[in-house]
């Protein structure tokens, strides 16, 4: 090679993108190693990172690529995915994205970079898109309390579950399950049931008020309409399984409801179902906000998060986090389910659709839909055709009988694919992307015309209430209106393009354009989850190639993309240890050791997965009590199924005695699960596999860079050592999702949220193994730096045996209470007046805050931070000294709003300057909280979870003398 191609090489771009991943330049990574007291990142890493878990091989990923062959290469791939026109259904259906929700939601990282609303007063934006998705969703159910979202319609129906066997004190170990529901929820249900010893029979829909009277079972589970496209009267069975004591789970096609009596209004006690027909593409299965409705009795019971609007300290309106000590997690080992996150980005966008359209745009979609599929059932009568069903929405089935394999294929020839059903028979689900040509075609291959519609909605189940009454539902429908509603809800709110989210534990990495550029190509967008597997090989290379990544990266043999969340990841890894233990006849391994510590998740997926939690004490440095660790394992040892750790530890440390540890469980017979929440902090520097782990889950919407949305999407796959690989997560509805051996899906798609792969996939390719390993390093240095920076003014709580923290650090405001009386939350309060989302507080340990500023982040930004922080420690020193009031004070009366400090009055003993302007760098890019704290009290006391009411809030004072 001639020097001139040896310099053209050397100008190439490989490597820049990492360079601009890793936010510190390399004379800041220089500057902060000697403020920390290392020579390089690698003598760092020594000090850091115990010597017998170093060591990692790489050697089988990549070289970086650019960012534009990282793009073109996705492109490539999302190309070889055939885009036929999927009439499929099953829950999965074409959409129009409205192109303003597109580009300013999807597309938008001030929508899809911020954190889960836990900061209610910084979070007001998404706060009210929620409380609009969750009216959305009371209207159409007819159920008064709707959550904020859950993960998919299949874990809504298993979550459903949960409620009424808790509901029921289960009288019963039955469910019933109608035989028309979609058979990837009845298989989700039925994995979820089996460790729980549940009973799961699946009844024809004729035979159910038999059932009911004869099985006494704790819950029905009906699909309105049915899988095949029935629409019938479901009242009489939502009655039958009442009167037998149980509760009546209804999952339904939202838009079926804008035109079809509500389920609610016939008794129903929970519904559930997918929104993603409501402008959130199928790709190919995820991820889409599924949503869930109950009867006021029932609210405490349901799992996920629940929006209310409530006061702030001026008595105006405010939203908040509802009923938060009802989030199941919270309960630990006593909970129902481990459900912590939502779908949050995909709710918006369902919720906006819903903004976009109004109720009398959505009937116009709903019975153009509805007379599609009565012109096709017409043609297809005029063609000798026999429907299965006479009563339906948007989906026909023909009896076919030996012409079906011919139809079938004729349809694919021109462009659709079909559902095909045993016994010769079709379904064709129509959906609003369907042109008149299309449909003319496709009566073409049934052999009819488009001509007399035939069938369709009877007349008793005609909904006659209204949809959608709130005025933001009729507001918005120019785009200019439009446009400006979502900039407004988006300025309300602190995310990453704002600045930086120093969150413990939930790791708010660059999610860097290039990676989300791909997630919106047509090829990845427009598959549905059970095409044909020749029509999604794009996807399948790409999913493969990642699940080799990832498992060279975590030093396991196998990997499963399939749980599309970190509680999900917990709860599918804790299944294959059960497995495993089953197969080896060891049924009666079913406790699991869980540190003090651990996240509340860890316990709840352990109790999902059919075992007993006992607790391992934690020392005062924050470890696992090794005495007590042995005293548990001597106790339990012939019933001991697994350990739940996270690695490096909850306190924010590498423990030194991880490999003793899970030696001591192997020693015993168990397994060790690893929560790898903390696994950017291993990253090129060791993995799971190596320390000891047999399993452990990715958050990949925390390591690998996908955006947390708001509070999801996320993805949470595990990965596992080879005598656990037998033991992964499958699906019946595609082989290629698992091992034959595998113990059920628990997702309803095959690779969960695989629309959002690309991002994972872009962030690995484009960085390769030597920067992988930098960025951890460098996570590491910025965490040590604000410990270091921060430890004279906030003492920090941890440390390694060496003296250094991990890749966050946890610190002590726990004196200021008694010297000044100030709390913690008054510290995360007032930073929103400096323009920073808070740290985790009071986790894992009360009265704390937990920070980590990954590895993205400047040097300038991570002094920003500390400089807020140690200003506020000088405003804490001046109430303790008695140089301000104890009561009121900057920190007690934070956030203070534009409003309040431009009023005329201003009655506080400090300046409007000193409570909005605190630090010269603030004016330049002042963020205004828009909303003073937020009163969690009232809220609560007085629940409401929908919009209706808010134009009800006029009159701030009133509300605040109610």
């Amino acid at each position: 090679m001639s020097k001139a191609l040896d310099a053209l090489l050397a100008l190439e771009d490989h490597g820049a993108f990492a360079e601009r991943h890793i936010g510190p330049s390399g004379a800041e990574i220089a500057a902060m190693l000697k403020v920390v007291g290392a020579d390089s990142l690698e003598a760092l890493a020594d000090r850091t990172v115990p010597a017998d878990i170093r060591g990692q091989d790489f050697a089988t990923l990549p070289p970086p690529a650019t960012e534009a062959e990282a793009i073109a290469e996705l492109r490539a791939l999302s190309e070889k995915n055939v885009l036929k026109k999927s009439l499929i259904g099953m829950g999965y259906h074409g959409t129009h994205v409205p192109p303003v929700i597109l580009r300013n939601v999807l597309e938008n990282p001030g929508w899809y970079t911020a954190y889960t609303p836990y900061q209610a007063e910084i979070a007001q934006g998404r706060l009210e898109a929620l409380v609009n998705f969750q009216t959305m969703v009371t209207d159409l159910t007819g159920l008064p309390v709707a959550n904020a979202s859950l993960l998919d319609e299949a874990t809504a129906a298993a979550e459903a579950m949960a409620i009424a066997l808790a509901a029921t004190k289960a009288k019963s170990r039955t469910i019933l399950v109608a035989a028309d529901v979609h058979p990837q929820t009845i298989a989700v249900v039925r994995t979820r049931a089996e460790p729980l010893n549940l009973t799961v029979e699946v009844v024809a829909p004729a035979a159910i008020a038999e059932a009911c009277g004869s099985k006494k079972p704790f819950a029905l589970l009906l699909q309105y309409p049915g899988t095949t496209g029935e629409v019938r009267d479901i009242a009489p069975e939502i009655a039958a399984v009442q009167a037998a004591g149980g509760l009546a789970i209804v999952a339904a096609d939202p838009l079926s409801l804008v035109l079809l009596k509500a389920p609610g209004e016939m008794g129903a006690d929970v519904v559930i179902g997918s929104s993603q027909r409501f402008g959130v593409p199928m790709g190919y299965g995820g991820p889409h906000a599924a949503f869930m409705a109950v009867k006021d009795a029932y609210k405490r019971l349901m799992p996920g998060r629940l929006v209310g609007v409530s006061v702030d300290a001026a008595g105006k309106p405010a939203m908040r986090l509802a009923l938060q000590t009802r989030e199941q997690h919270i309960r630990r080992e006593k909970a129902t389910s481990n459900i912590c996150t939502a779908q949050v980005l995909l709710a918006v966008m369902a919720g906006m659709y819903a903004v976009w359209h109004g109720p009398e745009g959505l009937r116009r979609i709903a019975k153009r839909v509805a007379l599609q599929a009565r012109l096709l059932a017409g043609a297809a009568e005029a063609a000798g055709l026999k429907l299965r069903h006479d009563a339906f929405f948007d989906t026909i089935t023909v009896e076919a009988g030996d012409k079906a394999e011919a139809i079938y294929h004729a349809a694919y020839e021109r462009g659709f694919n079909l559902r095909k059903l045993e016994g010769g028979a079709l379904s064709i689900a129509l959906d609003e992307t369907v042109t008149r040509a299309e449909l003319m075609t496709l009566a073409g291959v049934l052999g009819g015309a488009v001509d007399e519609p035939a069938g369709g909605i009877p007349q008793a189940l005609e909904r006659q209430s209204e949809i959608l009454t709130a005025a933001v539902f009729h507001t918005h429908h120019a785009e200019h209106a439009m446009l400006r509603y979502l900039k407004s809800l988006e300025d309300k709110d602190v995310a990453l393009n704002r600045s930086m989210i120093p969150l413990g534990s939930c790791t708010m990495k660059l999610n860097a354009t290039a990676e989300m550029i791909p997630v919106t190509f047509p090829g990845f967008g427009e598959i549905h989850p059970f095409a044909p597997a020749d029509q999604a090989q794009g996807y399948l290379a790409m999913i493969r190639q990642l699940e080799d990544w990832l498992a060279t990266i975590t030093g396991f043999a196998a990997v499963s993309l399939q749980p599309n969340a970190g509680s999900q990841g917990e709860y599918a890894g804790l299944l294959a240890i059960r497995a495993f233990h089953k197969a080896n006849g060891q049924h009666v391994r079913d406790i699991c050791l869980i540190p003090s510590s651990a996240h509340g998740t860890n316990p709840a997926s352990a109790a999902m997965a059919g075992m007993r939690v006992v607790v391992v004490g934690c020392d005062r440095d924050g470890n696992v009590d090794l005495e007590d660790l042995e005293a548990k394992i001597a106790q339990h040892s012939e019933k001991l199924s697994a350990l739940m750790i996270t690695y490096p530890s909850t306190h924010g440390v590498f423990e030194e005695q991880i490999i003793r540890i899970c030696d001591l469980v192997h020693q015993a017979g168990g397994q060790v699960y690893m929560d790898g929440a903390n696994m950017n902090a291993q990253v090129g520097l060791t993995a799971p596999g190596r320390i000891g782990a047999d399993v452990c889950h990715l958050n990949l919407h925390k390591t690998f860079c996908i955006p947390h949305g708001g509070g999801g999407p996320g993805v949470g796959p595990i990965g596992v050592a080879k005598h656990l690989a037998p033991h992964l997560p499958n699906h019946p509805l595609l082989h290629e999702a698992g091992p034959a051996t595998g113990y059920g899906p628990v997702s309803a798609a095959p690779f969960g949220s695989a629309s959002i792969l690309p991002i994972s996939y872009a962030y690995i390719r484009m960085m390769g193994a030597e920067a992988l390993t930098r960025a951890t390093q460098v996570a590491i240095l910025n965490a040590n730096y604000i410990a270091k920076r921060l430890d004279g003014h906030f003492p920090v709580l941890y440390k390694g045996a060496r003296g250094m923290v991990a890749h966050e650090c946890i610190l002590d405001c726990r004196g200021f209470q008694q010297g000044g009386g100030v709390l913690v939350e008054d510290i995360a309060k007032r930073l929103q007046d400096y323009g920073f989302h808070a740290p985790t507080m009071s986790w894992p340990v009360a009265g704390t805050l937990m920070v980590e500023p990954t590895e993205s982040e400047t040097q300038a930004e991570l002094d920003r931070f500390c400089d807020a922080m140690i200003a506020i420690r000088a405003e804490i020193r001046a109430v303790e000294q008695g140089r301000m009031d104890k009561a009121d004070n900057p920190l007690k009366n934070a956030p203070h709003t534009a409003e309040e400090v431009m009023a005329v009055e201003w009655a506080h003993p400090y300046s409007r300057q000193e409570a909005a302007f605190p630090l010269p760098y603030v004016a330049a890019r002042k963020y205004w909280p828009p909303v003073k704290r937020v009163d969690n009290v009232y809220g609560d006391r007085n629940l409401i979870c929908t919009c209706a009411p808010l134009e009800d809030y006029a009159n701030a004072n009133q509300i605040a003398a109610e």
